[in-house]
């Protein structure tokens, strides 16, 4: 990453960690460096062992199905577009 979306999403790591202050709830964050490496290979050995997946861009949301049969959802703006077939792909 470069210095400036570095910085980026420092910015938006600590704005998400002063909300969850408010509620008094705590968290971490990492945008760089052996943490985010770290985040990184933990979400991909999450994702690697889901076995489904269901994309909804209308509600901006993606819920994975693990193994044990629980359900994750993923509420993003992007996220599930980036997941879905353009129109007239899937007929």
């Amino acid at each position: 990453m470069t210095e400036r979306q570095t910085s980026d999403a420092q910015a938006i790591a600590d704005r998400v960690l002063e909300f969850a202050e408010e509620v008094e709830a705590s968290g971490e964050s990492a945008v760089d460096g052996a943490a985010l490496e770290a985040a990184r290979a933990a979400l991909h050995k999450w994702v690697d062992g889901l076995t489904g997946v269901v994309v909804m861009p209308a509600f901006g949301r993606v819920t994975v199905i693990h193994q044990n049969g629980r359900e994750s959802t993923i509420s993003s703006p992007d996220l599930p577009f980036a997941m879905s077939a353009p129109i007239g792909k899937n007929s």
